[in-house]
């Protein structure tokens, strides 16, 4: 009687695990979707990269490991030129952000939010130049190779 019995509660849980073995594949994340939302931040952040690449070349600023662009040796500048650098910087980090939430947005995959920050934080660390600066977690500097 004791085998019949763990017999039929082995046959009752094989629809639970079933059920979970069924569960549908995640779509994967599209960094390069075409919806408005995305090209528009796109396109916004393109066109301040233009102004921003005189700051990564002489080294005030730099990408962070997180994603973001940091201020990274203000002292040998102007207070006009400092506050140039942060505005844009301001800026930048908020399209960084928007663009994370239109792709997730645009991928129907609200949830999959840090995962898109991970994709878009290797693809920037990977369009920045040899010599630009690069801040690790624990907030070092260095250059890239």
């Amino acid at each position: 009687m004791n085998q019949l019995a763990l017999l039929l509660l082995a046959c009752l849980a094989l629809p639970a695990i079933d059920a979970m073995a069924a569960e549908p594949a995640r779509p994967a994340i599209n960094l390069d979707i075409g919806t408005p939302p995305v090209v528009v931040v796109k396109h916004s952040i393109a066109q301040r990269t233009s102004r921003l690449v005189r700051f990564y070349e002489a080294g005030e600023i730099g990408l962070g490991q997180d994603g973001f662009i940091y201020l990274r040796d203000g002292v040998k500048m102007n207070l006009a030129k400092r506050q140039v650098a942060e505005k844009l910087i301001d800026i930048e980090n908020q399209e960084r952000r928007a663009l994370v939430q239109a792709l997730a947005d645009s991928n129907h995959r609200r949830d999959a939010e840090p995962e898109i920050w991970e994709l878009m934080r290797a693809r920037w660390n990977q369009q920045w130049k040899s010599g630009w600066w690069l801040r690790d977690a624990a907030g070092k500097w260095s250059r890239k190779p």
